[in-house]
């Protein structure tokens, strides 16, 4: 993200779809270098001895291309830039030898070079969508459009056949469509490409022009504002699976281009299945829980027939950054997600926090539920907010759910956040649980134990991360899971988790599952089957043997642990 580009910009760039006109776009290297060709070309034919050299025309092409790498290479060298700095060397080189490509093999070189520069290019969004666009509107094709009736039409076609085109890729990369992309770009991509851009690159000579780009883009903002208030501005959708993707794309195509329109309907209907996708639900009274690696933090998602709790939030990561934006939306929003009928968090530490406020702004939330304590800006963030309390349950869809910690006593005063954290203990109807700790400590785990008759449970969210102060012998006796799951960073800077902590674990036959090396864990209570990311789709770099360990594999300890960490 633009460090000049406020946070809240960013967004509303993103959700109305011009965000492509605001970096440096395939579209601003090329009117840098058509404005240098321009001037260039007059200029050299005022030399014979030049023009007896180097054809004013070819001299021109060159200038031109040169001006557009060293404006591409100065503002960051990114995927659209090089793509368009290499297309226009091809063209020009091929100009300049009296050879005539046509387009989908000059598409196809400038993607090769681009790729051999920069291999990494590949896993990036940018890509696809930078040489999917140009592809989709080369495939359209168009006629030379003669005044302004036919121009205009030209142009609603473009954006048309570019909307429509790249929505499908749009929905795989980012799990969302702009509804209103098509009438924002209709104003910002003549008014960024033909007037801003333009006044700033000329403000350098003559500063006031920059007042008046300052002008025009804040009408443009007011524009983008007025879309955004409509309902329904963006579409987001669940993940669909590969072959309902790959199907989409190929209807994108069939759409597009110039067929009947009995075909072209066709390719709609193959689009059906991306946009409308099945998301996997637990049975009845049953849930599924979803603990994501969100670094240092706690974050765990469950998932019951008809209703989704998020246990914490997970940490911030810089200002601007956290595990609400970064992790768990995206994958609230990958499962269909668009209403969290509990966030419950555990304490007000900044690794349980931190991404909350992200959550209750861009989700609708039913009820809030923490220890937080009276005036916290988080309790006035909307959503209804009552404090947890030993003795509240609930029922989802069979689904039993229990407050176990702290007591009414524990709002005395006196105690730290860690000591107020929240327990929630899962049960389904097949009678297997989950419990989920929070930051809670020795000593309030054994008056919990004290308190709990029944605390057994095969899944143990482990207290504190792993830290010395938790994970008592007392808990871990009264609690007897199978697996035990640590939410903490990679080579956490707190020493998390604590060897003795994992001693103990092992001593107790009870198996660990650590984030940094797992990933996002899933498990299902339906039949107690678990999975970790990073072992469904381990990655080229990383190790072979086999990551995280379920309930029948040995506890992880720190040397068990991959060298990288990636937040799956």
């Amino acid at each position: 993200m633009p460090d000049t580009i406020g946070h809240q910009d960013w967004h509303l760039f993103r959700d109305t779809g011009v965000a492509h006109l605001l970096s440096v776009s395939g579209s601003h290297v090329v009117l840098l270098g058509w404005l240098a060709a321009t001037l260039v070309a007059p200029l050299w034919r005022r030399s014979r001895w030049l023009c007896l050299r180097v054809p004013a025309p070819t001299a021109a092409r060159w200038v031109g291309v040169a001006v557009a790498f060293a404006y591409a290479l100065f503002s960051g060298w990114g995927v659209p830039a090089q793509r368009t700095v290499v297309m226009l060397a091809v063209v020009a080189g091929l100009r300049s030898v009296g050879l005539r490509w046509p387009w989908p093999l000059l598409l196809l070189a400038a993607a090769v070079i681009v790729t051999a520069v920069d291999p990494w290019a590949l896993m990036q969004a940018g890509f696809w969508l930078s040489f999917g666009a140009v592809g989709l509107l080369m495939a359209a094709g168009g006629e030379r459009a003669e005044g302004w009736r036919a121009r205009l039409k030209a142009a609603w076609r473009t954006q048309l056949i570019a909307t429509l085109g790249l929505a499908p890729l749009s929905l795989i990369c980012f799990a969302q469509l702009s509804v209103v992309g098509l009438l924002a770009n209709l104003v910002a991509i003549p008014l960024i490409s033909f007037v801003i851009t333009p006044l700033a690159l000329a403000g350098g000579l003559f500063t006031p022009l920059w007042a008046l780009a300052a002008l025009l883009m804040q009408a443009l903002m007011a524009w983008l504002k007025l879309l955004m208030a409509w309902p329904a501005a963006v579409w987001w959708l669940a993940a669909a699976p590969l072959w309902s993707q790959a199907l989409a794309l190929v209807g994108a195509v069939l759409i597009v281009l110039r067929l009947p329109w009995r075909l072209r309907a066709a390719g709609l209907l193959m689009m059906l299945p991306l946009l409308w996708p099945a998301v996997p639900r637990p049975p009845a009274g049953e849930f599924e829980l979803l603990a994501p690696d969100v670094g240092q933090g706690n974050a765990v998602v469950v998932r019951t027939q008809g209703h989704v709790l998020v246990f914490d939030a997970g940490p911030t990561y810089a200002p601007g950054s956290d595990a609400g934006e970064r992790m768990l939306l995206p994958l609230l929003r990958s499962l269909g997600v668009r209403r969290l009928d509990q966030l419950m968090l555990s304490h007000r530490d900044g690794d349980h926090v931190g991404g909350a406020a992200v959550l209750m702004q861009a989700l609708s939330v039913t009820e809030l539920r923490s220890s937080l304590e009276p005036g916290h800006p988080l309790l006035s963030a909307g959503a209804p907010a009552q404090r947890c309390e030993a003795g509240q349950a609930w029922t989802w869809d069979g689904v039993r759910f229990d407050v176990l910690h702290p007591t009414p006593a524990h709002y005395g005063g006196g105690f730290r956040p860690n000591d107020l954290s929240c327990v929630l203990r899962i049960t389904a109807a097949s009678g297997r649980r989950a419990l989920l700790a929070g930051d809670l400590e020795a000593e309030q785990e054994k008056l919990l134990v004290k308190r709990e008759a029944d605390l057994h449970a095969d899944v143990l969210l482990v207290p504190h991360h792993g830290s010395k102060t938790s994970s008592s012998a007392e808990l871990l006796a009264a609690v007897a899971p199978t697996v035990g799951v640590v939410q903490a960073g990679y080579r956490s800077r707190f020493g998390h988790p604590a060897p003795p902590v994992l001693a103990r674990y092992q001593a107790a036959g009870i198996a660990i599952v650590a984030s940094p090396s797992c990933g996002a864990w899933r498990w299902a209570s339906a039949n107690g089957e678990s999975s970790c990311e990073r072992e469904l789709r381990r990655c080229y770099w990383m190790d072979r043997s086999p990551v995280g360990s379920g309930p029948q594999g040995p506890p992880l300890d720190e040397a068990t642990m991959p060298e990288v960490e990636l937040a799956f």
